[in-house]
């Protein structure tokens, strides 16, 4: 990726210096394998932490030491979210439509959010509908490479691009009506809907990807394509259970499989259409 020296976003609020004195507690390491399969990439923090025992994160204010290749994690992730302000403001307005652009807020371990309870780092980056922001502690570019082998700048380029994907869904209501169903919905049916919403955003990332080049400075090529096919894949459902439990249950699904999630991610770099990414008319989902 070409990024350097790009704008950054200004859309943009760093609560690093009110980090956590310590990890959020959840019944050990098992709390937290429950939580990253539940909520990786767009899941609901409020709806988990109402389902598992948690002490709390207690915030102190304080000075917050970043080092040199954090710094740079920073700008890049401003960047890329400025990239996302430029490519749906255009496509927005060639619609006649104003693009409301979302937040970027970036803490360490956990944080008390806007609008949706109390965050955790360990819940992955979300974003949350109620605030409009989408909240990352930048140590999850470590999880990509090391705990999903999702190497390279695109990865987390790939993970910012599908939470504003969320965002998009908020502003045109799909987010809305999915949450609505909740109650209306068995477990395993209110799953598939989440799968699909999650595909979207999916979609959604690569629509952002195709227009990248020409519709804002950063610049892309194919090999950052592959690596953001190769993070989508990284984070399927079925290769997270693999490794979490050792088996696939596919009724558990709330985020879609390696191979749908490549496959929506492409679909929408191929065709950069956002007509393109009705998820919730796809039969196969069904």
């Amino acid at each position: 990726m070409r990024w350097k020296g790009s704008r950054q976003s200004g859309n943009f609020e760093d609560r690093r210096g009110m980090s956590s004195g310590g990890k959020l507690a959840l019944g050990g390491v098992g709390g937290v394998i429950v939580l990253i399969v539940g909520l990786l990439l767009g899941g609901d923090p409020q709806q988990l932490l109402q389902q598992m025992q948690s002490t709390g994160v207690q915030q102190t204010d304080g000075p917050v030491e970043i080092s040199a290749e954090e710094a740079e994690l920073t700008e890049f992730v401003r960047v890329v979210l400025a990239s996302t302000e430029d490519v749906w403001g255009a496509l927005y307005a060639s619609a006649g439509q104003s693009y409301r652009q979302p937040t970027l807020l970036l803490y360490r371990d956990g944080v008390q959010t806007d609008g949706c309870g109390m965050g955790a780092s360990a819940y992955g980056p979300f974003y949350c509908p109620a605030d409009e922001k989408v909240y990352i502690d930048l140590s999850f570019n470590e999880e990509l490479t090391e705990r999903f082998g999702a190497t390279g700048e695109f990865a987390m380029a790939y993970v910012l691009a599908h939470e504003v994907g969320h965002h998009i869904q908020k502003l045109t209501g799909a987010m809305d009506r999915v949450n609505a169903a909740r109650q209306q919905l068995s477990e395993v049916a209110y799953n598939k809907v989440q799968v699909m919403l999650e595909l979207q955003a999916d979609f959604y990332a690569g629509v952002w990807a195709h227009h990248a080049n020409r519709r804002s400075e950063v610049q892309l090529d194919y090999n950052d394509i592959l690596e953001g096919m190769k993070a989508a894949a990284a984070v399927g459902d079925d290769r997270i259970q693999m490794q979490t439990q050792g088996r696939v249950v596919p009724e558990a699904f709330t985020h879609g499989s390696s191979e749908q999630r490549t496959y929506w991610f492409k679909k929408g770099y191929d065709t950069g259409d956002i007509q393109q990414g009705d998820t919730f008319s796809d039969p196969s989902l069904r």
